[in-house]
């Protein structure tokens, strides 16, 4: 579906079920250089269990028009005007690597719009090594190559995807590849900008899991362990084997927590 934000398009998947206003909403932000279409198996799973759900692509993004929005706090009250435009007063957040950070700071800013939040590949800091933002910033393909390199766990090199047919690092490769010139840079520069990730956390009052890969070398399990702890309440699930991209990587296994975290667990009424 398409609706304005500031005047500018916004494209979001709905899972594949129509809105109807009685239902929740769950709102998922996508990592740096992607789009909706990472959440395709998560988002439809929620979809068809009660659930309005906006998978967006960001300003700039996939079908979204506009630039992108260049620091981590505009991401931020961004989500909060997409809530505002599904006539919604709250949401669930789930966001996975920059997204993660982007409803991290949604979160901690109006936390009267989340009533729970859900980050996948997060942690405490996500500082971007030079050689790949001077990569993205080149456009060059080394910089999706080393995004692919650092953001699968070993298992994803060998196949073996749990959806048929998928090829994981090719189908990460084939997103990068889409994006527009400067996209990746400016979000890789967003996330390595963003230096309030603990103060946010301090903030944030809604029920709040972390989903980590074991084995990630783009946000580290000790980084995510700190995040967690600075969290009120918060619960970390750990998912033995895996790497930056839990979304290709463990499908199952993330929307088996997202449903305990968002369905079969009470979560604040919005």
């Amino acid at each position: 579906m398409n609706f304005l934000i500031n005047g500018l398009k916004v494209h979001a998947a709905t899972g594949g079920r129509p809105h109807a206003a009685e239902r929740p909403l769950a709102v998922f932000v996508h990592g740096a250089g992607l789009d909706h279409t990472v959440w395709a198996l998560q988002s439809r799973w929620l979809a068809f269990r009660g659930w309005n759900v906006l998978a967006v692509d960001l300003p700039g993004h996939g079908q979204s028009e506009g630039p992108a929005l260049a620091d981590i706090g505009a991401m931020a009250d961004w989500v909060g005007a997409v809530i505002d435009a599904a006539g919604a007063s709250a949401a669930a957040l789930v966001g996975h690597s920059m997204g993660s950070l982007v409803v991290l700071e949604a979160a901690a800013r109006t936390p009267s719009k989340v009533q729970a939040l859900l980050l996948v590949g997060t942690a405490a800091a996500m500082p971007v090594h030079p050689d790949l933002l001077a990569a993205a910033a080149a456009n060059s393909q080394d910089a999706i190559d080393m995004v692919n390199l650092w953001g699968y766990g070993y298992r994803a090199g060998l196949g073996g995807s749990a959806a048929p047919g998928v090829w994981m690092t090719g189908a990460g490769d084939s997103i990068l590849r889409r994006a527009r010139p400067g996209i990746l840079h400016s979000d890789l520069a967003a996330c390595d900008g963003y230096k309030t990730a603990l103060d946010a956390a301090a903030r944030v009052t809604a029920p709040t899991l972390i989903v980590a890969g074991q084995l990630d070398q783009m946000t580290p399990l000790k980084s995510a362990r700190i995040l967690a702890a600075a969290i009120a309440g918060s619960t970390l699930t750990v998912l033995k084997g895996a790497g930056h991209m839990l979304l290709a990587e463990e499908p199952d296994a993330l929307i088996d927590a997202m449903g305990d975290h968002l369905v079969r667990r009470a979560t604040r009424a919005p």
